[in-house]
């Protein structure tokens, strides 16, 4: 009978592999995001193809135009984006403080990495005059090969 009981695990024994087991599949699962990325990035790489996304245009509406250029400029000079057009005399219309507002702002749609989207949405709140400014973004789909590149080099470090 000790034979038989030295090689057949007890209950309690069980649990470091049923542990171990857990472990395997919680790491696995907080690293798929990471391995598809990396995945998907050696397909662009080796095929030339645009992985949907990579990019983001931001949204911001600007009191007025003067602002709207510095602050354009600010993103430019620290390279978060790559182009950023300014579309003057927009009306908006929103609630604001329990009340509906009316205003004439001016949008700023900003082409960007999708990665550097949180860094631009900070100095944004930093530097832009409301209490909370209109930022979202909206990944880009697809778009020409050669603009996406000159997207990338354009927020390239020096």
């Amino acid at each position: 009978m000790d034979r038989l009981g030295s090689r057949c695990p007890l209950p309690g024994y069980s649990r470091p592999s049923v542990l171990i087991c857990f472990l395997i599949l919680a790491t696995s699962f907080l690293m798929y995001p990471m391995l598809r990325t990396l995945s998907l990035q050696l397909h662009s790489a080796i095929t030339g193809s645009y992985i949907s996304g990579t990019h983001s245009i931001v949204f911001v509406n600007c009191p007025n135009e003067q602002i709207a250029r510095d602050i354009a400029r600010g993103i430019l000079d620290k390279k978060l984006a790559a182009s950023v057009n300014i579309l003057p005399k927009t009306s908006s219309l929103f609630l604001w403080k329990g009340e509906i507002e009316e205003a004439t702002e001016v949008l700023l749609l900003i082409k960007t990495k999708t990665s550097k989207v949180l860094m631009l949405s900070g100095f944004i709140r930093l530097v832009h005059p409301f209490e909370i400014p209109e930022v979202f973004s909206l990944p880009m789909d697809q778009g020409d090969v050669h603009y996406l590149k000159w997207l990338e080099e354009g927020m390239e470090e020096d």
